[in-house]
């Protein structure tokens, strides 16, 4: 038996891109790039800490410039420079559990360092900071940043461009542009990682709950089989014990006075039980068909063994006649089973009350609208109440529900029980047609 396919298996992107819209070539291009990007994020996820502490660090090697020209103007100026640069990287350590916590601080170290014209190489982990806020922060938050950063780029060009004169003002719209850009860009890649990482948990979900779905449809199933074996066994064994114990009753008085007749009836029994047997064979084997056997395979009973099922309720004692009318040839398999089962439970209820001189006419007759079953016997007289207790009846009206049809049982005016069913065969009937190991 294989294994169920895993989330990892069902959120593979070869499994969820289609060839539909793009070709060949790109779609393969695009399953590689998928694939390394998976690998990326399954490398980031297996060790959290490169990219946790990289980018600090990455951010901090850009103020090194700084530093140097700090250490060569003054020790104090140095370390004013040394605080500022941690100052910049040292929060990012947090950025992900604290988004505006750290976006906070680099704003309000982002504003000290402009009054007091301090110009660090880190400066640019406020694009870290907000790229973080879009990405694990509310929409609200983002949005806030983003203005902010707007507004503080704005005034930061207009104040230094001031300061250095009217020489470098023709630079102003190009940084002003490159800064608008780099913001926005940050803004819309965290925005972007998170609507991409709530899809992902979403297919994960989903590959989740297919999971959960499918194996709750195989636990469905196997009891649906559970139940409809379960109702083969009753219908056999009730069947054929009602035959061995009425056959049973005649072998005894028998075995005295007609020897003959009376082992005849004992071979009539054993046959039945083989039969019976060689029925529960085959349903056990429909449970354990994962293993292999060399047991042939055998139809289901239909209405040409209806015959034969006559002629056991004969050998057990109650004188039965079977009329068949209309076109029964082309019913469906399934049809067929149904019928056959009616009848023989009808019969097995015939047999556990029968008299001594009960007599029981079973008729099947198809129409083009529907199949008509009716089994009616003389007695003895059995209480309406009857027709609801069991299994058998249940078995009865679960069979003709399969086929759009009903079935009705209860006294009649012969002193005795009557059984009517109908089946409608329309074509949207379930085919029960079936090949089970024998």
């Amino acid at each position: 038996m294989t294994a169920p396919p895993t989330t990892d298996r069902l959120l593979k992107p070869e499994n969820l891109i289609g060839r539909t819209r793009l070709g060949d070539s790109e779609y393969r291009s695009v399953v590689r790039l998928l694939n390394w990007l998976g690998r990326v994020r399954a490398a980031d996820v297996a060790h959290p800490r490169v990219r946790l502490w990289g980018v600090p660090a990455f951010y901090a090697l850009g103020g090194i410039p700084a530093l140097v020209r700090a250490a060569q103007d003054s020790g104090p100026a140095f370390v004013l420079m040394l605080a500022v640069t941690a100052g910049y990287t040292v929060p990012l350590l947090w950025r992900r559990q604290r988004p505006a916590l750290v976006f906070t601080v680099l704003v309000v170290l982002s504003e000290a360092c402009l009054f007091l014209r301090v110009d660090s190489g880190s400066s640019a982990t406020q694009l870290v900071a907000l790229l973080n806020l879009g990405r694990f922060g509310p929409p609200g938050q983002l949005a806030v940043g983003v203005v902010y950063n707007l507004l503080q780029t704005f005034v930061s060009i207009a104040f230094f461009n001031g300061l250095k004169g009217s020489d470098r003002g023709a630079s102003t719209p190009v940084l002003a542009f490159l800064a608008v850009v780099a913001i926005l860009s940050m803004a819309a890649l965290g925005l972007a990682g998170k609507l991409v990482n709530a899809y992902i948990e979403a297919l994960q979900e989903h590959a989740v709950r297919l999971e959960r779905e499918r194996d709750q449809r195989a636990q469905l199933a196997a009891a649906t089989e559970r139940a409809r074996v379960a109702r083969e066994m009753h219908d056999i064994l009730g069947h054929t014990l009602a035959v061995i114990v009425g056959l049973a009753g005649g072998a005894a008085g028998l075995a005295e006075t007609k020897p003959k007749r009376g082992a005849d009836t004992l071979r009539i029994i054993a046959e039945s039980g083989r039969g019976a047997l060689a029925e529960l064979r085959r349903l056990l084997a429909v449970i354990h068909d994962d293993e292999p056997g060399d047991t042939p395979l055998a139809p289901q009973p239909g209405l040409a063994d209806l015959g034969a099922l006559m002629d056991r309720v004969r050998a057990a004692g109650p004188a039965a006649a079977l009329r068949l009318e209309g076109e029964l040839i082309g019913l469906a398999q399934g049809l067929q089973l149904a019928v056959y089962r009616i009848v023989q439970e009808a019969l097995t209820n015939t047999l556990k009350h029968a008299a001594p001189n009960t007599t029981v006419e079973v008729t099947v007759a198809a129409d083009p609208e529907a199949v008509h079953v009716t089994v009616e016997d003389t007695g003895p007289h059995r209480s309406p109440g009857a027709a609801d207790q069991g299994k058998g009846l249940v078995g009865m009206r679960e069979r003709a529900a399969l086929y759009g049809g009903q079935v009705a049982a209860g006294p009649n005016s012969r002193g005795g029980w009557t059984v009517r069913a109908l089946l409608v065969p329309t074509p949207t009937a379930p085919d029960l047609t079936e090949r089970h190991p024998a």
